[in-house]
């Protein structure tokens, strides 16, 4: 009984290892395809960049804008519709101070 119970423990223990281990690698995957994805638009033209941002869904849009560079996202949030630069930079400012208060 003491050994089926320690065989069934190093089991558990393997595939929650794989597990973790297929995690990881799902998150880097993702990581890969936003960080692509954000190279995308930090190369076009601020003007494109804007009106294209101006129509995209709102988390797509804040995944975008939260990993590129200042110096690229200030001139297309400018260039951005009024509203839509405001609501996105309510919901940046929102995530970021969410995101430090659960990291401390």
């Amino acid at each position: 009984m003491d050994k089926h119970l320690t065989d069934r423990v190093a089991e558990l223990l393997a595939i929650q290892s794989h597990l973790e281990v297929l995690e990881a690698d799902r998150k880097a995957r993702e990581t890969a395809n936003w960080v692509g994805l954000v190279k995308l638009y930090e190369g076009m033209r601020p003007r494109d960049a804007a009106a294209i941002f101006n129509g995209l869904d709102k988390p797509v849009l804040l995944e975008i804008l939260d990993r590129m560079k200042p110096a690229k996202a200030s001139p297309v949030i400018a260039l951005m519709e009024p509203e839509s630069a405001r609501q996105v930079t309510a919901e940046l400012a929102a995530r970021r101070t969410h995101g430090a208060t659960a990291a401390n």
